[in-house]
């Protein structure tokens, strides 16, 4: 009796891990694929003006975005500028290790996935820009010591000098220590990863 009582309790836990290895290696119906692998969300894709607004906290992340493209630089397309709901929100695109970005996005809607970046402008910062000026050792970007209009209207900027450009720049640190309480400025931009022109 004592024999059978094993017998059957050998085969009542062989039958049972029969079951749970069968139940765990489930075969594909045919026209379908057996996957345990967990797809990840696509990103949201924001506005131009959602970016700008949420900026600060995406300092890091990826973003996939879209907007209109208004200006890519001259000197080699490294940068683009894309314009939200107004030309006061516009934010500058680099393409990193993408290259040069096709000019053919100027006037078209584009979509850009990348990374949100800080520049920061300090004093430290001024005056090294003061120096390099004299010294004229700072790299060129845009017409003249004006600078690229879309960088400018990027960063908010209204002098026409480099003179101008840093008092500015000053002027705008002093207000914001006044009220925040930190003495440089924030400007956002993104690493672009990937983008499309779309039709």
């Amino acid at each position: 009796m004592i024999t059978l009582n094993k017998s059957l309790c050998v085969l009542a836990s062989a039958l049972t891990l029969t079951l749970m290895v069968s139940c765990g290696n489930k075969t594909a119906q045919p026209g379908t694929t057996a996957s345990t692998e967990q797809k990840a969300a696509p990103l949201a894709v924001m506005s131009i003006d959602e970016l700008l607004a949420s900026a600060e906290k995406n300092i890091g992340k990826e973003v996939t975005f879209k907007g209109i493209c208004t200006h890519t630089c001259k000197h080699g397309a490294k940068k683009m500028f894309m314009m939200g709901s107004d030309d006061t929100k516009t934010i500058r695109v680099e393409s990193g290790s993408l290259g040069s970005f096709d000019t053919r996005c100027i006037n078209n809607l584009v979509q850009v996935t990348g990374i949100v970046e800080e520049q920061r402008i300090d004093e430290a910062y001024l005056q090294q820009w003061e120096e390099s000026a004299k010294n004229q050792t700072m790299e060129q970007h845009g017409d003249g010591e004006a600078g690229c209009d879309s960088e400018k209207k990027a960063r908010g900027e209204t002098g026409n000098t480099v003179e101008e450009r840093i008092a500015d720049f000053r002027a705008q640190i002093a207000e914001r220590k006044a009220k925040e309480g930190k003495d440089y400025l924030s400007f956002y931009y993104v690493t672009a990863t990937a983008y499309q022109i779309e039709d």
